[in-house]
């Protein structure tokens, strides 16, 4: 193995001790060993299983990260939910103001006023009381037309890092495109600011995991050849925090597990006769407000919202015994998983370790919504990991996806209306708790001793104040 200098751990006089703390999303146990140089800083500091929290998945856990609760207590009941005082169904919000609770950098600033932080792409990052921020979102022109772009603050930092690196990659982040591009820009944004603005706390979002894990597995050679290609990556951003003193703790949020059944719960409560729809020009829409009950699928986890008391016992009766649920967690259910938020469903439902959750809940794909078939994650009532892919059962997918193109290259509005709607071939992803160490989440510091052998979710804040010289 290729020899690594220690990480200085000593804080400059008078200044805490800076800290890198990279998200490497999926990272476990088992994919360490095709990352040489996130396994050198692990072999040289310490390292731990990472406890993770009900549901595990992106907005949940980084909330739990940084303010030590858990979403209970913070709110973050998945990576999107049903707004009761709105009647519509959201994910992917961006407001820090959802997320409840004394976040890293307030505690921080008490104890060292003038504590500066950078946020890379973290989730929640637009309204956060942080100096620096960076975070994916695309130009919504009046036309329907989307760009990408990302927004910034301070604002001239947008024309800084585009000038430097190229516009953010949006359609490498997610969508059939998603892959390397977008991590290495966000490495580059983040090896820049650190750079340039020398923050305390840097938080790093690198996403490229979650990418062929969920498309091939945990276990295909594509998806290993994902880790080592991350590793190399994020290698001179490792430098960098070696040259600078930086203290790097890398972390995960979750474990991808190999998954190869799609579980069609809105489906099923519509043939109970419990969700509703509207028609418009041929097209189904759920219709949550008239609907007795719907569920938002997150990945492996689904929460059921039951619009009456007296409709609790159908929307158990539908679901009870369908194939890919392994419980359906009550009111003492969710208690019992620090899950019981207003924000949650009456009723969570969790799948069986090999199933994960559909959105869909038309019967009929002729009458599926034209956003079905698009990379649009503001607008489907439920996350769809099948827009990882382009449709292959149509052989013209490709010639649509080039005049989509060229439309956008000329300024006209477009429909890159590539996505599939056949669920099976997605074969990762997550929510559950972990079933074993190997499958779950980890964290490496490049302190030594700085972590036992396991560590809890909502430990990670206040380990990070402390390896900071805060506490």
């Amino acid at each position: 193995m290729t020899e690594h200098p220690a990480y200085p751990a000593q804080p400059t006089a008078g200044r805490p001790t800076p800290l890198l703390v990279l998200d490497v999303v999926g990272l476990t146990p088992r994919l360490l060993t095709h990352m040489p140089h996130v396994s050198a800083l692990a072999d040289q500091g310490s390292h731990a299983h990472l406890g993770t929290v009900l549901p595990a998945v992106t907005c949940a856990a980084q909330s739990t990260f940084l303010t030590g609760t858990t979403p209970a207590e913070h709110g973050i009941v998945g990576n999107g939910w049903y707004f009761r005082e709105l009647g519509d169904i959201l994910l992917w919000r961006q407001h820090n103001g959802l997320v409840a609770g004394d976040k890293i950098w307030d505690a921080a600033r008490r104890a060292h006023p003038g504590y500066t932080v950078a946020n890379i792409c973290w989730w929640y990052a637009m309204g956060a009381d942080t100096d620096f921020t960076v975070t994916p979102r695309p130009v919504y022109y009046a036309d329907g037309r989307k760009e990408p772009d990302c927004y910034t603050r301070p604002p001239d930092l947008h024309d800084e890092l585009s000038a430097e690196f190229g516009t953010f990659p949006l359609f490498q982040f997610w969508g059939p495109g998603a892959g390397l591009a977008s991590s290495r820009w966000i490495i580059d944004a983040t090896r820049h600011i650190q750079r340039t603005r020398h923050p305390d706390l840097t938080l790093c979002y690198l996403p490229h995991l979650d990418y062929d894990l969920q498309r091939y597995g945990p276990d295909d050679p594509r998806s290993l050849r994902a880790a080592a290609d991350l590793d190399a990556a994020v290698a001179p951003l490792l430098a960098d925090a070696r040259a600078e003193g930086r203290t790097v703790v890398v972390l995960s949020e979750y474990g991808i597990t190999r998954v190869d059944r799609p579980v069609d719960i809105n489906r099923a409560l519509r043939r109970a006769g419990l969700l509703e729809v509207h028609e418009q020009d041929g097209m189904e829409y759920l219709d949550p407000m008239a609907s007795r009950a719907f569920a938002v699928a997150d990945h492996q986890i689904a929460h059921v919202y039951v619009r009456r008391p007296e409709d609790l016992d159908a929307t158990r009766a539908a679901l009870t015994g369908l194939p890919g649920i392994a419980q359906l967690l009550d009111d003492e259910g969710k208690k019992d998983h620090h899950l019981d938020h207003p924000r949650s469903g009456e009723l969570v439902a969790l799948a069986e370790p090999d199933a994960w959750f559909t959105y869909y809940y038309w019967l009929d794909d002729a009458r599926a919504p034209d956003f079905a078939r698009l990379v649009e994650i503001h607008r489907k009532p439920g996350y769809d990991p099948v827009e990882l892919f382009m449709d292959p059962l149509d052989p013209y997918v490709k010639v649509k996806a080039a005049t989509a193109l060229a439309r956008k290259k000329l300024g006209l509005r477009y429909r890159m209306a590539v996505v599939p709607l056949d669920p099976s071939p997605i074969r990762g992803s997550h929510g559950r708790l972990p079933a074993s160490d190997d499958d779950g989440p980890l964290l490496i510091c490049s302190t030594p001793r700085a972590v036992g052998d396991r560590l809890a979710a909502t430990d990670v804040k206040s380990l990070l104040l402390r390896l900071a010289g805060l506490t």
